[in-house]
């Protein structure tokens, strides 16, 4: 990992984006507390959204492939998945040449890849969590989202919220609270770059 963990630090990320409202609640909410973040794209969203896509960028803030069309490793051929983070990749540095990193952020949708698309994505650093906040499950409360997110962080942790219009609502009450309760412990949010 190209980072390190200390015992007051958080990594927040944020998958599925960038969407007019939710993203730009997200950015508006980090820039409050000074925050950086690492924000997984979907392709397709970056091509339709750019002014947000690149209001990311200007907040200083990490970005990694989410593939293009949110593509689950377990349902899509090697060379379908592959040409899939590929075409993400293409948008990604299309929008931002000075994103050309040597090892780009790779997440997979649902977390799921095979070991054959691992050994293919070997020129990007695939990123996972051990928190997932579940922001995006409609049956789940808001308070039990933030209590349920709050009791799995653990110091560097890599939490990942969804910056989605299906997590909008438990995200919008969730992301702020957690950010407060962590800050007020003295804990401390970066990026993954």
């Amino acid at each position: 990992m190209p980072f390190e963990i200390s015992n007051k630090e958080l990594y927040l990320s944020f998958d599925d984006g960038p969407v007019p409202g939710p993203t730009e609640f997200v950015l508006d909410t980090l820039a409050k507390s000074n925050i950086k973040a690492t924000f997984f794209c979907i392709g397709d969203n970056v091509k339709k959204y750019p002014n947000v896509f690149s209001r990311i960028i200007d907040g200083g803030h990490a970005v990694g492939n989410h593939t293009f069309n949110h593509l689950s490793g377990w349902r899509t051929s090697l060379m379908d998945y592959v040409d899939n983070i590929k075409m993400c990749q293409l948008i990604i540095d299309k929008q931002d040449s000075e994103l050309n990193l040597k090892l780009p952020l790779f997440r997979p949708p649902y977390g799921r890849i095979t070991r054959a698309q691992i050994k293919a994505l070997s020129q990007y650093e695939i990123v996972m969590w051990d928190v997932l906040t579940h922001d995006y499950a409609r049956s789940i409360s808001t308070d039990n989202c933030l209590s349920g997110s709050i009791s799995a962080t653990r110091p560097g942790s890599i939490v990942v919220f969804h910056d989605s219009l299906k997590a909008e609502k438990n995200m919008r009450y969730v992301l702020p609270r957690f950010i407060d309760h962590f800050a007020s412990q003295g804990y401390v949010f970066k990026s993954l770059r």
